[in-house]
């Protein structure tokens, strides 16, 4: 009994200092940066750039997913909590549209979680999604009425012209 017990604790420790180890903010001392520094960082990063990616529809995995691509010219936090204001330009479906969307965007630890809840958008329709942004990449959930998947794909930076 105490064996096992004393493997069981041994097995902790090293899942433990795995996951220490493996964290980019626990590395060689490093810092979490404050929640100023990742606003700034995520205003950066999603000013003037491309999301290129893919999405799949729920009940259609027997088909390939599909391509999409949104175009951010800025991205700005607002005053308020946890909102911010992205002016995106949206190709989905046969539509192609600039429109300023107004979200709210999470954090978990240093990663930020686009969220939006039934967000009506011009010309587009009634949204619900949960994105990540990470490490030049994005992954998540979407929603537009009854049909819903997966996304996921690349941050890419344009030229100030072409994200107008």
């Amino acid at each position: 009994m105490l064996c096992r017990i004393s493997s069981v604790i041994l097995i902790a420790i090293s899942f433990t200092s795995l996951s220490i180890a493996d964290d980019p903010a626990k590395k060689d001392g490093a810092v979490m940066p404050s929640r100023e520094e990742l606003i700034k960082k995520l205003e950066q990063d999603l000013t003037n750039v491309k999301l290129i990616g893919r999405f799949t529809v729920t009940g259609r995995e027997d088909r390939e997913p599909r391509p999409e691509e949104y175009t951010i010219a800025s991205a700005m936090k607002l005053p308020e909590g946890d909102m911010w204001l992205i002016k995106a330009r949206v190709k989905y479906g046969e539509k192609d549209v600039t429109v300023p969307i107004p979200l709210e965007i999470k954090w978990a630890g240093d990663t930020p979680v686009i969220t939006l809840t039934d967000l009506a958008i011009p010309s587009l329709g009634t949204f619900t999604s949960r994105v990540v942004i990470y490490d030049g990449k994005y992954a998540g959930t979407w929603q537009h009425g009854k049909i819903g998947g997966s996304l996921f794909g690349r941050l890419e930076k344009v030229q100030e012209a072409e994200a107008k």
